[in-house]
């Protein structure tokens, strides 16, 4: 964990990680807010399958370590929680941007630095735009590359919106040229709400 402390708190400089390319949202994020009405809800998160492993429950150790020091530092809420699809969830909610960006990338660098980067599906983050309309900006960690998501009810997803997004966010964000590749993240539990039992938390 000394390492990881050491990266957190200025003292070393880490490897280049597909993970420090979401430090390019917050760095959009003015814009995103100013130009284009897209607002943060203060939500984020990120999904990744766990592993049934005394390997993976050391890197939810270190997770639980880190993120209860980077919390009370940053005033940063964090929970877990488990999807229908099996997936887990590192949730996180504060209404300074930056601070969702960068946890976001502390929850992703623990897990590959344990050699468990395959796991991480996605970081998630939720806005708002002018008119009130739920919008997901999603970053795929195999990939190394964002993409907008725009539900709509009844599961379905406003393609054209998207690709206005697209138009806007192509000079901004590495984003996936790959259409087929926007997958849909439905529902993503971002909501408060109950945390997993107390000996599985992050927290």
């Amino acid at each position: 964990m000394k390492r990881l402390f050491d990266v957190l708190f200025g003292r070393t400089l880490p490897e280049p990680s597909r993970t420090d390319k979401l430090f390019a949202l917050a760095t959009a994020y003015v814009e995103l807010q100013e130009d284009y009405g897209l607002t943060s809800t203060g939500r984020a998160g990120i999904a990744y399958r766990p592993v049934e492993s005394s390997f993976f429950d050391e890197a939810q150790a270190e997770l639980r370590g880190v993120l209860q020091v980077s919390g009370r530092e940053t005033g940063t809420a964090v929970a877990v929680r488990r999807d229908a699809y099996g997936y887990e969830w590192v949730v996180f909610s504060d209404p300074d941007f930056e601070d969702l960006v960068s946890t976001a990338h502390i929850v992703a660098r623990i897990l590959e630095d344990h050699g468990f980067g395959p796991q991480v599906l996605a970081a998630v983050f939720e806005f708002t735009d002018r008119a009130g309309r739920r919008v997901y900006i999603i970053y795929n960690y195999k990939r190394g590359a964002f993409y907008p998501f725009v539900p709509k009810a009844g599961k379905e997803r406003d393609v054209a919106y998207e690709l206005r997004l697209k138009a806007l966010l192509a000079d901004k964000l590495p984003l996936e040229a790959d259409l087929g590749r926007w997958f849909p993240l439905w529902d993503p539990p971002l909501d408060p709400g109950p945390d997993l039992p107390a000996d599985s938390r992050l927290g």
